[in-house]
């Protein structure tokens, strides 16, 4: 639910900035909508980035009973194969995608520092799942995005032979925001149109 919220807020914030402040006046006016959704933006980003490892990589989940085994494991990059708690790449793809957004839209709101932070935190995190142990480079197997979880606690998930947490699989959210981000990132660096969920809406 974490990365969802990341990302939904910092793209209801991009949605926020094309409308007039009349339109919004009966929900309490545009720049009181956006203070409170910059606020959860950013709280629900900065957790994000306080409570995953090195990588931009999380665990599962952040109450995860046996986290504790793992050491230090925000101060090092994550591990798919341990033996204790599961990974969740489709997890942090949705999350890149929130950190990259938030953090254009604070720059382009004049504060850079965070801004800046957030955007390179994005970085970090696709870095990391465009690469292997997540990215698939097996032709044989049908996903993109490896180790990503689909429920822990109704035991959903595939444990492969020999491993005692569920790793190596890809779910369709998972394969869909990577190819997501991926497609937000060329469009930046092609200068062409900016990718948004809201681009074939007509404002006129």
């Amino acid at each position: 639910g974490l990365a969802w919220a990341m990302l939904g807020f910092a793209e209801q914030l991009e949605f926020l900035a094309t409308l007039e402040d009349e339109e919004l006046s009966p929900f309490g006016g545009k720049s009181s909508l956006e203070a409170m959704m910059r606020k959860a933006a950013e709280a629900t980003s900065n957790f994000y980035i306080e409570n995953t490892p090195t990588d931009g990589i999380p665990y599962w989940d952040t109450g995860a009973p046996n986290l504790y085994r793992l050491g230090n494991f925000l101060d090092r990059k994550s591990d798919p194969f341990n033996t204790w708690e599961p990974v969740d790449s489709s997890a942090a793809v949705i999350a890149s995608q929130g950190l990259l957004r938030l953090g254009r839209y604070l720059k382009s709101r004049g504060m850079d520092e965070t801004g800046h932070r957030l955007w390179q935190a994005g970085l970090t995190v696709v870095d990391a799942l465009l690469s292997p142990p997540y990215l698939s480079t097996d032709s044989a197997h049908q996903g993109l995005l490896l180790h990503a979880i689909y429920h822990r606690p109704n035991g959903w998930d595939y444990v492969p032979q020999g491993s005692k947490i569920p790793n190596g699989e890809a779910c369709m959210w998972g394969d869909y925001h990577a190819r997501e981000v991926a497609l937000y990132l060329q469009r930046l660096l092609n200068n062409e149109i900016y990718y948004t969920f809201f681009s074939g809406v007509d404002n006129d």
